[in-house]
């Protein structure tokens, strides 16, 4: 009978861990919905390039050292279909290091919109390297920074919020990677990202869906 009783206590104490780590991501899309809505009220990025994004990063990254310089960050992805409507959000990572005369801190908010649906399509790949420097001063929007893939064509715009003060060379774009662990946990099942953004074998949590519908309203939003 102990043994038993000590496997459901078990059972349930790694229930409640699942619990905690899940809600740990739902908190993570409404965060990242939280600064996307202040990006939009510098008007940051326009409308009509959200209406025509075919998929959408959104990012949350900090860089901080002396003379070793660690870049990481964490985000979702979202892609639309056909009748451009948004899937359910992915997880990913993004993770770079560097050498170089650097010191300081600096955090960043990142909107990558993907402009057709081969730039989506490399969101299915292991890592996704997307070039261009994300210019601007910190503390300033760095409005529509072209991201730079290896054919040449502006499949990605890149629009980005920082603050603090890092000296140094300029930030640049990292490799943003699938975050398989964190996909497993918020679904409860393993998901690739073909499963979650194009075959769409899981709804949109209420999470995605609030994210989805701030994404179309801001995409509606009249051009002054």
């Amino acid at each position: 009978m102990e043994t038993i009783a000590l496997s459901l206590a078990l059972l349930s104490f790694a229930g409640s861990a699942l619990a905690i780590e899940k809600a740990e991501l739902e908190h993570r899309i409404h965060l990242l919905t939280s600064k996307f809505e202040a990006l939009q009220q510098k008007n940051a990025i326009p409308a009509e390039n959200l209406s025509r994004a075919k998929g959408i990063v959104l990012l949350d990254r900090t860089k901080a050292g002396f003379l070793f310089a660690y870049q990481g960050g964490a985000g979702v992805a979202m892609v639309k279909d056909q009748s451009d409507k948004w899937s359910p959000a992915a997880f990913l990572s993004a993770n770079e290091a560097s050498l170089g005369l650097q010191i300081g801190g600096q955090q960043a908010f990142i909107v990558i919109l993907l402009m057709n649906t081969n730039a989506t399509r490399l969101l299915t790949q292991s890592t996704y390297e997307f070039g261009g420097e994300a210019r601007g001063t910190a503390g300033d929007v760095s409005a529509g920074a072209e991201g730079a893939l290896p054919s040449g064509e502006r499949l990605v715009l890149v629009y980005e919020d920082r603050k603090g003060l890092y000296g140094g060379a300029a930030i640049k774009a990292g490799a943003l990677a699938p975050d398989d662990e964190a996909n497993r946990i918020y679904y409860e099942k393993f998901l690739t990202m073909q499963d979650i953004l194009f075959s769409r074998k899981v709804e949109p949590t209420p999470a995605a869906a609030e994210l989805a519908a701030k994404l179309t309203e801001c995409a509606k939003v009249a051009q002054k």
